[in-house]
């Protein structure tokens, strides 16, 4: 009799990285994949965002990357992450900026961080929660009246794509995308559509602000660039085309500003 497949699963069906954060560490941010998505970062905060030193609320903060940028920004960060490991790996990389810690999963922020916050990020988290629908639905409920959310999806669209440049094309066109969250592979469980957030921004009030894509191009690249003006050119590429239609659609990562509108006068 084989032994059982682990599985990485939270009681409440999320995937969860206890026990993963080398593994994390060096899949999404080893390597040019992950120097072009904080790179593209960098410049599309600003843009997308009416940043003025206000609090954040960071959730699945991970190891501390976005945090640490708004923190040496003048913001005040409560980073949030359910993760033990990944958590206290933020705390070394962080030390001496204004950032609280909070380990607890995005589900209890009700009622551990319940605000309401002028800021909100939650980058790439949605795609590995077994329900995030009703996690959109919770951070749309956390959010002050003028309120900016900064959300960031695994773009199922991009993941289909992907297979068939990978030759896959019996499992994208049966559609199996998701990652079942056995063993270490870091497929998400719930990759999502623009047509989803866009319905769920509709259902909890919220506007669509602004849209881009991360790595429109990258991940579609047979060979990538080795050498550094390859790499150069590479992030100038996927800048000029992140917000421009269609690209921007195909990004592997789908990054939005929703606003929850101010209350009208009485």
């Amino acid at each position: 009799m084989s032994d059982p497949v682990p599985s990485y699963l939270s009681p409440a069906g999320d995937r969860h990285f206890d026990g993963l954060a080398d593994k994390f560490a060096s899949s999404l941010y080893g390597g040019l994949r992950g120097e072009l998505r904080l790179a593209l970062l960098d410049r599309l905060l600003p843009e997308m965002l009416e940043l003025h030193g206000q609090p954040v609320l960071e959730v699945g903060g991970g190891l501390g990357q976005l945090a640490g940028w708004f923190a040496d920004r003048g913001h005040d960060v409560m980073l949030c992450e359910p993760a033990g490991e990944m958590l206290e790996r933020a705390q070394a990389q962080l030390q001496g900026r204004s950032v609280r810690y909070l380990e607890t999963p995005l589900q209890a922020l009700p009622n551990e961080a319940p605000g309401p916050w002028p800021l909100i990020t939650c980058h790439a988290v949605l795609e590995w929660l077994g329900d995030p629908r009703a996690a959109f639905a919770t951070l749309a409920g956390l959010l002050a009246p003028g309120g900016q959310l900064s959300l960031m999806v695994f773009n199922r669209d991009a993941l289909r794509l992907s297979n068939v440049v990978k030759g896959n094309l019996e499992k994208a066109l049966a559609d199996r995308l998701e990652g079942k969250g056995q063993r270490k592979r870091l497929t998400p469980i719930s990759p999502l559509t623009h047509e989803q957030i866009t319905a769920w921004a509709a259902e909890a009030g919220l506007e669509m602000r602004a849209t881009a894509g991360v790595r429109v191009f990258h991940d579609y690249l047979r060979q990538p660039p080795q050498d550094e003006v390859g790499r150069e050119t590479l992030l100038e590429l996927e800048w000029r085309y992140c917000r421009a239609e269609p690209h921007w659609r195909l990004g592997r990562y789908l990054l939005y500003t929703l606003i929850r509108p101010e209350e009208s006068s009485p």
